[in-house]
């Protein structure tokens, strides 16, 4: 038995002349809000009230920014002007303060660690610069002991 599938189902059914419900009953509620400022309000009054009740139901029936109907975004807005927002970063403006040449130069002098030599390492340091000494060996490349002298042919 073969059944007929239904196809074009997202778009929606003209229900009333060239409108869909959503678009019908959008104009009948701008039109009912127009009709009750008309009566209630002086006219003045009333032209002030109307005009943005017809562009709000207009732009319901009608505009759909993004392919999207209006109403979705009127809903994103309004959750986001009351829900808290999260700022993850802000600029700050950092004030520089003028520093005096006393300051520089004390926190310089207080930067600098000269290190201490005990007498003995002192005297060691000195005889291996006197002797032009390397902890390296020339030929192999390896790491040689102290004690121990590289073999120099002559």
């Amino acid at each position: 038995m073969r059944y007929q599938v239904p196809q074009f189902i997202e778009v929606e059914d003209k229900i009333f002349g060239p409108f869909t419900f959503k678009q019908f009953v959008y104009m009948v509620g701008g039109a009912g809000v127009c009709f009750i400022a008309y009566k209630m309000l002086p006219l003045f009054w009333a032209i002030l009230v109307i005009a943005p009740a017809v562009a709000l139901s207009a732009s319901l029936a009608f505009y759909k920014p993004n392919n999207r109907p209006f109403i979705e975004t009127l809903e994103a807005a309004f959750n986001f002007m009351i829900t808290n927002k999260l700022y993850i970063w802000r600029k700050e403006d950092k004030k520089i303060e003028a520093k005096s040449t006393e300051d520089i130069l004390a926190a310089a002098k207080s930067s600098v660690v000269v290190p201490k030599l005990s007498q003995s390492k002192l005297k060691d340091l000195t005889w291996s610069l006197d002797i032009n000494e390397t902890i390296y060996s020339r030929e192999t490349g390896k790491l040689e002991a102290r004690g121990s002298r590289p073999q120099r042919p002559f």
